[in-house]
C-alpha cells in the first residue's frame, strides 16, 4: 500500500461586498492562498459589515482587519474589512498588495490552527507570516522599511 501523502486541495471563493476598486483581483487572493493551501471563502467587506460580525463573534464595537472563521484544519472562511486595510497600509506605508497578502496569509494560518494569544505561538505564527510572504515577493511586515 503507498504511503504517500495526499496533496492538500487548494480551493479558495473570493466574495467582494465592496467595490472592487483597489480591491486586489480575485487571482491575487487565489495565489497568495496557494501558499498555504487551504479550502476557503474569502469575503472582502466594508467598515459596517466588519464592525458588525466583530461585535457579534468577538464583541469588540469597532471593525478589524481580518476574521478567520476555521470549520476544520485548513477549512474556513476570512473576513478582511478593505477600509481597515487601506488605512493600515498608508499608515504602515506599505502597498495594499503586500498588506492583503500578509492577512490573508495570516488569516490561513489561523485556519491550520495557528494563534498569537502567547509569546511562544505569536512568535511561531509571525516566522511562518514571514516565510510565506518572503515566497510570495513581500517583505517582513513586522519590519520598518
Amino acid at each position: 500500500m503507498p504511503t504517500t501523502r495526499a496533496r492538500r486541495k487548494n480551493s479558495v471563493s473570493v466574495q467582494y461586498a465592496v467595490p472592487r476598486r483597489g480591491v486586489p483581483s480575485a487571482a491575487s487572493f487565489r495565489k497568495w492562498a496557494a501558499l498555504r493551501p487551504a479550502q476557503a471563502t474569502i469575503r472582502i467587506v466594508g467598515q459596517r459589515e466588519g464592525r458588525r460580525l466583530n461585535r457579534i463573534f468577538r464583541r469588540k464595537n469597532f471593525a478589524t482587519n481580518v476574521l478567520s472563521f476555521p470549520y476544520g484544519p485548513g477549512r474556513g472562511d476570512l473576513v478582511l474589512c478593505h477600509p481597515v486595510i487601506a488605512r493600515e497600509a498608508r499608515a504602515q506605508r506599505k502597498t495594499i498588495a503586500a498588506h492583503y497578502a500578509h492577512l490573508v496569509l495570516h488569516g490561513l494560518l489561523h485556519l491550520r490552527g495557528y494563534d498569537h494569544e502567547k509569546k511562544r505561538e505569536a512568535e511561531r505564527m509571525e516566522r511562518a507570516e514571514i516565510r510565506l510572504l518572503r515566497r510570495a515577493g513581500y517583505g517582513n511586515p513586522y519590519t520598518v522599511e
